[in-house]
């Protein structure tokens, strides 16, 4: 990746970083004008958080997420989080460099198959889960008990089998195992990891 940036005669990588704090103390240091930020970064505070904080700097810099990731709350939450642009990383290397010059111009940049997605929420009579129903769909695919989830979102188990209604309302389905299973077909959420 920074060979085919750095091969730019207008960009320069001017920096690494391998983890959330290494990368919040490489911003304040050298202050780039594009931070390419993936949702994964390992243990420790994701991608979303980081850029979050980055964009609460007194001079943020602009962020391109970069990531293989593309349900729908992977995407709006990073947008939610400021976010410029959103690419995937099978992008091609041109589009990538358009995207750069683009979130650096301050535009907002969004993969093709990212716009489409959104579009097709925005015009789509489908269920729209709020931030917390998204939460707890992630934590059922874990696996985790109604008391699990209760424990973890420091609430009663009476609103977490009120959430899990309204989710199954929304998703059309009965069951838990049905409600994690037309959200990850639905871009909603990912699978868990195996």
């Amino acid at each position: 990746m920074r060979a085919l940036v750095d091969g730019q005669d207008d960009l320069t990588v001017v920096g690494e970083a391998s983890d959330a704090h290494s990368a919040e103390q490489l911003v304040a240091a050298v202050r780039p004008d594009v931070v390419l930020m993936d949702l994964n970064l390992g243990r420790g505070p994701g991608g979303v958080e980081v850029t979050a904080r980055l964009r609460a700097l007194p001079e943020p810099p602009q962020v391109l997420v970069l990531t293989t990731y593309d349900t729908e709350a992977d995407i709006l939450s990073a947008i939610d989080a400021g976010a410029s642009g959103y690419l995937l990383k099978d992008a091609p290397p041109e589009d990538l460099f358009r995207a750069i010059r683009g979130t650096a111009r301050g535009e907002v940049v969004l993969a093709p198959a990212v716009t489409a997605r959104l579009v097709k929420r925005a015009g789509s009579p489908g269920p729209v889960l709020t931030e917390r129903e998204v939460e707890i769909l992630n934590l059922l695919a874990t696996g985790q008990s109604n008391r699990e989830l209760a424990k973890r979102l420091f609430v009663s188990e009476a609103t977490v089998k009120s959430h899990l209604s309204h989710i199954y309302t929304k998703l059309k389905v009965e069951t838990r195992a049905a409600a994690v299973a037309r959200a990850i077909e639905q871009h909603i959420i990912r699978p868990p990891a195996s």
